[in-house]
């Protein structure tokens, strides 16, 4: 009984020449990876938690003992946040196409994809630190929001349906400190097709 990491839908290298091979492989392998395993061991004294799934748990995290919380917050934060981050990223061209009902929400939201781009990327250079930028569903409507570390918004009762890795180790290897241009470079890759099931499914 424990957590596993969720198969990627395509290979290391299928993300380039927007995300390089070596720090998807690194990525994954090694970061989310540990972000598991670290969750596992926090909860190996606790296994009726393992039959839960692993975004419930973040967002009753008071139901856990308090000895556990902040290392299940955490680590459980960061096994969900990457899941996510990989599920919502593809090489898939026509998973790619901006359509659903997604695109109308967000341009009722925002008035256009531009101005919803726009405001996301700001959000995303803005952040200070190692974190996340979100597209959530809070209350029917949509949000950008950001959090710090690896926190989730469900811990805050939002559901997030797109999401970007602020942290350097995301980045680092091509982009080195040129934040700016690796979230430019993340735009084309997103799985819109996953986005909008995510969105129909909160909303």
């Amino acid at each position: 009984m424990k957590f596993f990491l969720p198969k990627l839908e395509y290979e290391f290298d299928a993300l380039e020449p927007w995300l390089d091979a070596k720090t998807t492989e690194i990525h994954y392998s090694k970061h989310h990876k540990a972000y598991c395993d670290k969750l596992n061991l926090a909860l190996e004294n606790h296994l009726e938690f393992f039959r839960e799934d692993v975004n419930k748990i973040l967002a009753e995290l008071n139901k856990l003992p308090e000895e556990i919380r902040t290392a299940v917050k955490n680590n459980g934060g960061g096994f969900a946040n990457h899941n996510l981050y990989w599920e919502v990223m593809t090489d898939n061209d026509e998973k790619k196409k901006f359509d659903g009902e997604i695109k109308k929400a967000i341009e009722e939201k925002f008035a256009s994809f531009d101005e919803f781009k726009q405001n996301f990327t700001a959000a995303a250079l803005m952040h200070f630190g190692s974190g996340w930028v979100w597209l959530v569903v809070d209350g029917g409507e949509l949000k950008i929001v950001s959090t710090a570390n690896q926190e989730n918004p469900i811990s805050e009762g939002k559901t997030p349906i797109l999401c970007v890795d602020l942290w350097e180790h995301a980045y680092y290897l091509h982009y080195q400190n040129r934040r700016a241009e690796f979230i430019e470079a993340w735009w084309n890759v997103v799985n819109w097709s996953a986005v909008n099931g995510k969105y129909l499914n909160a909303a």
